[in-house]
């Protein structure tokens, strides 16, 4: 079947769509959610390039997930200290808060609070460097998940680039990715919130 003989809806204007119209977008949407755990993975496989760390990417999400493994965080969280740097893929210049997005319809929003804002909880390590100020989370010093997006910094992200740290192997994390990232999983969005 070629592309011009696939089913497809019948408008050009989303005002003018019929249910009927809706329920086959609804299936390609069911299937594009069914995927989506392969094309995570695929990010995954594609970080492992050099970017000047001594571990590559892939190695850094490996190595600081298997940390929050050992460390018997939930499930969740081992899969989100897993994939906390996918946005480097999309969007490198705001990748905590594209990895968050990404994720936030399959997890807590502890969790998605800890990943969006842990790029800027990494400042306190190296903004003095680069003559910005190091001390910038505190502005959310009182926000109940400080203390947790601190902890992911120091115990899972901040130390995981070390080329002799023993990682468990894509393959070991790839059924936590599936069962997280599971389409069963998508809370409904939050149109208050998401007006568009």
């Amino acid at each position: 079947m070629t592309e011009k003989q696939l089913p497809t809806v019948g408008f050009t204007k989303m005002a003018e769509g019929t249910a009927q119209d809706y329920e086959l977008l609804a299936t390609y949407e069911d299937a594009e959610l069914a995927r989506f755990p392969d094309r995570v993975l695929g990010w995954l496989r594609d970080m492992d390039d050099h970017t000047g760390y001594q571990v590559t990417r892939l190695e850094h999400s490996l190595q600081a997930a298997t940390r929050a493994y050992h460390a018997g965080e939930d499930e969740e969280t081992v899969v989100c200290v897993l994939l906390h740097d996918i946005g480097d893929m999309l969007a490198p210049a705001n990748h905590s808060e594209v990895a968050a997005a990404v994720l936030r319809p399959y997890v807590s929003e502890r969790n998605y609070w800890v990943l969006k804002h842990h790029g800027v909880f990494q400042g306190v390590y190296w903004f003095h460097h680069v003559g910005a100020d190091p001390d910038t989370r505190e502005r959310w010093a009182a926000h109940p998940w400080y203390q947790d997006c601190v902890d992911f910094c120091a115990n899972y992200d901040q130390n995981s680039f070390d080329p002799d740290y023993p990682s468990k192997q894509l393959e070991f994390f790839e059924p936590m990715v599936r069962r997280i990232l599971a389409p069963e999983r998508v809370k409904a969005p939050d149109l208050a919130e998401h007006p568009g």
